[in-house]
């Protein structure tokens, strides 16, 4: 294999991230963009040398309603060196991987290219999936990510994105399962879109919503205790990051009471502010999950890669 970087693209709901790294995980470029505009062509290059699982990457995650979700703009990859290869996790649908394919083609029309599919078993991770294949690919490149990140501790891992994820992975590599619910923006859209009287909110308008003193009259004290808001926004905003953080709490501390031994929680996504300034257990941010799962699914098997 030439010593050419590998490209790690994960094209989630929201927006793609990509990364240009080396067999050995050392990263030179990484960027992120949009679906449907705010910061598309958002990058980064960086000298610095990283083992997978503590690649970054730049941008904020932009939830974009769901008509922007089949755009995508173009990041600026003129600059980039040759990739020896594409290694790709799309779970945004087959309009985005068109596109994606359209700008892979216009910079590296030769350019052999990987979607990876979860597996049984795969750089130290068994998947216990009923339909090992069924996983979504970015939840199965996390696991990997997280496991080279965390080796040999009992993890729950929490994403929140589009939708909220959790991942419970065993100190041996054994994924025993999760759970999928919506994200912290989708419960808020959802409640507009469904009720007559509620506003929609998005998460760029109601990330100023969750301090609970935000709204407390001039001159009073800050409330303390429970967050109980006045008025609605403020109610839908931190009604809805609570319910985020009460699922992942009760999760938590199940899994530790089935398992026996302290669990690490690992956190990450674009909503991963909102929902963890509600959450009251300790917790570890890594915001790179996916594309350190792809690296070393690439180290491990571009040699034998069938594309």
């Amino acid at each position: 294999m030439s010593g050419a970087p590998f490209l790690l693209i994960d094209a989630g709901n929201s927006r793609v991230k990509w990364a240009l790294v080396q067999a050995d995980g050392s990263q030179s470029h990484a960027g992120a963009f949009a679906h449907g505009g705010s910061g598309a062509g958002a990058s980064v290059n960086s000298a610095a040398s990283a083992r997978p699982g503590a690649l970054s990457t730049t941008a904020s995650a932009t939830l974009l309603p769901a008509d922007q979700a089949s755009r995508i703009d173009e990041p600026d990859w003129s600059s980039l060196p040759a990739p020896a290869s594409v290694w790709l996790s799309n779970v945004a649908g087959e309009a985005v991987a068109q596109r994606l394919t359209a700008l892979l083609d216009a910079h590296w029309p030769s350019l052999p290219r990987t979607m990876i599919r979860a597996r049984e078993r795969q750089c130290g991770v068994t998947n216990s999936y009923t339909t090992p294949s069924a996983l979504g690919s970015d939840r199965w490149a996390g696991l990997i990510g997280a496991r080279a990140a965390f080796p040999g501790e009992p993890l729950l891992i929490a994403t929140f994105g589009t939708a909220t994820t959790l991942e419970a992975l065993r100190a041996d590599g054994v994924f025993v399962g999760g759970l999928i619910a919506p994200g912290w923006s989708l419960m808020m859209r959802s409640l507009g879109e469904h009720t007559a009287q509620l506003p929609t909110l998005d998460a760029n308008a109601a990330r100023g919503l969750l301090t609970p003193g935000a709204s407390t009259p001039a001159g009073d004290q800050p409330r303390r205790g429970p967050f109980f808001a006045t008025d609605t926004p403020r109610s839908l905003s931190a009604g809805c990051a609570l319910a985020q953080a009460g699922l992942i709490e009760r999760m938590w501390s199940d899994l530790q009471e089935a398992w026996g031994m302290p669990v690490r929680l690992v956190v990450g996504g674009g909503a991963l502010d909102e929902v963890t300034a509600a959450l009251k257990v300790p917790h570890t941010r890594h915001d790179s999950l996916v594309l350190s799962g792809l690296a070393l699914i690439a180290a491990e098997s571009a040699p034998a890669a069938h594309h």
